[in-house]
């Protein structure tokens, strides 16, 4: 049963469960290929190539007026395996046109350490396009980086930045290792704030303490949605373990709980204490038992659904559907479920306030949604 979580911190049962309906219902839907393995969408701004990161460790463009497919040369060499591989796209916001040429290009992806070890890192580079199905990554720079540990899960490595363009947030999993999520002179589990060189933001919470410079918040597990808000708030969505699924408002110096809390148990049943239980730490605005599985997030603009304007839009895996969040200040509620019969792990919106929705796995569909003509 989903739970909210209002402004007295305590989480307290929705109304009703929300069962899906298809989303062909609701939305017309225009399938526009097929890919293997898609983590994420991004297009560029001021344009209308869509860019779309593939898990092994391939990007590629689609010019979506003409159809037209761009290769991209250039990505950094991935760790594929588990959950890791090449993970998001993003395009510094203040450059805008017509043209991806010259373009400032971010990318994240599971980087490989010594001994078995491997972890998520973040750089940016220029793409260069000799011509208009063809292009390459120039000069990228790696300018963040997580500890090297063992495993290949919770990388979350997702990017927002602020809408003034002046910081660049990435989440960072915690790595299914839990304790690191506490421990403030790591990244593990937190939310780093960083200038648009990738270096830490003056003024983060911990800028003249002992902890990482970067840190933003901490106490997460593995966030695989991260975005603004038209208010210019930053929320993420991230994964609990058997339950627990968390939305939450992301504020500068405040501590999640986990390990310590969280909704729901651990995999073999054993127990972890409520976010109720311990006050000190931020309590989730919706939490999800069972679990959704998010693999993304995205605030509607309302440009071409004006019902869903302001709405928070999550694609979920576990549940093969879409989730529709209605905003409402502090205590936000589902407001619809729309089943896709496949899992969905990302969501973006186009110039002119189309959904994209790329499915998981091998054989994943690429989705244009639009209005549906009236019957």
């Amino acid at each position: 049963m989903p739970s909210t979580a209002g402004d007295g911190g305590q989480a307290v049962e929705n109304a009703k469960q929300l069962e899906p309906g298809p989303a062909d219902n609701v939305f017309a839907m225009q399938e526009i290929g097929t890919f293997d393995e898609p983590w994420a969408l991004a297009f560029v701004p001021g344009t209308e190539t869509l860019m779309m990161t593939l898990r092994v460790g391939t990007l590629i463009g689609i010019d979506t007026a003409t159809g037209n497919r761009i290769s991209v040369s250039g990505v950094p060499e991935v760790d594929y395996g588990g959950q890791g591989g090449l993970g998001d796209v993003a395009f510094l916001p203040s450059e805008s046109g017509d043209d991806i040429d010259g373009r400032t290009i971010y990318l994240s992806y599971a980087e490989a350490g010594d001994r078995d070890t491997r972890g998520a890192a973040a750089g940016r580079g220029t793409l260069s396009c000799s011509a208009p199905t063809t292009c390459k990554i120039e000069n990228f720079n790696v300018f963040w980086r997580q500890p090297k540990v063992s495993g290949r899960g919770h990388y979350s490595h997702r990017f927002a930045f602020s809408p003034d363009g002046e910081y660049l947030f990435i989440s960072s999993g915690d790595r299914q290792k839990m304790d690191p999520a506490q421990d403030t002179s790591n990244v593990l589990g937190t939310v780093v704030r960083l200038l648009p060189d990738g270096t830490p933001a003056p003024g983060n919470p911990l800028a003249d303490e002992s902890g990482d410079p970067a840190i933003w918040s901490w106490g997460h597990r593995n966030l695989l949605g991260l975005a603004f808000d038209a208010s210019g708030q930053l929320w993420n969505i991230e994964h609990g373990p058997k339950g627990g699924d968390e939305l939450n408002k992301v504020e500068a110096g405040k501590n999640y709980g986990w390990p310590v809390v969280s909704n729901g148990v651990h995999y073999d049943g054993a127990a972890i204490p409520d976010h109720a239980t311990r006050p000190e730490f931020a309590p989730p605005a919706i939490s999800w038992s069972p679990v959704i599985a998010p693999g993304d997030m995205l605030f509607y603009s309302g440009k071409m659904f004006p019902s869903l304007t302001g709405h928070l839009l999550v694609p979920g895996l576990s549940i093969e559907s879409l989730v529709d969040i209605a905003m409402e200040g502090d205590t936000p509620h589902e407001a619809a479920r729309y089943s896709f019969d496949r899992r969905l792990r990302a969501i973006e919106e186009g110039p002119d306030g189309a959904i994209w929705i790329a499915e998981d796995k091998s054989g994943a569909r690429l989705w244009k949604l639009t209005p549906r003509a009236a019957d």
